[in-house]
């Protein structure tokens, strides 16, 4: 006995897969803003008290400068 073969009711793809704007905005925003703060640590205040994490990023601000 044969058996009938099931079908998505939707179509699978970008359709089945909306995302609210907000879902794709913040993330973004944070990395833009994060990048912001590695590429000019002198504008990050609180950067200042650690001189260890000061040269972590200045080095890693260097690595990326390349």
């Amino acid at each position: 006995m044969p058996v009938p073969a099931h079908t998505r009711p939707h179509p699978a793809g970008a359709a089945a897969a909306r995302l609210p704007w907000w879902a794709l905005a913040l993330p973004t925003l944070a990395f833009v803003a994060l990048l912001l703060l590695i590429m000019n640590p002198a504008d990050a205040h609180a950067a200042s008290g650690d001189p260890a994490l000061a040269h972590i990023l200045e080095r890693a601000r260097q690595l990326v400068g390349h």
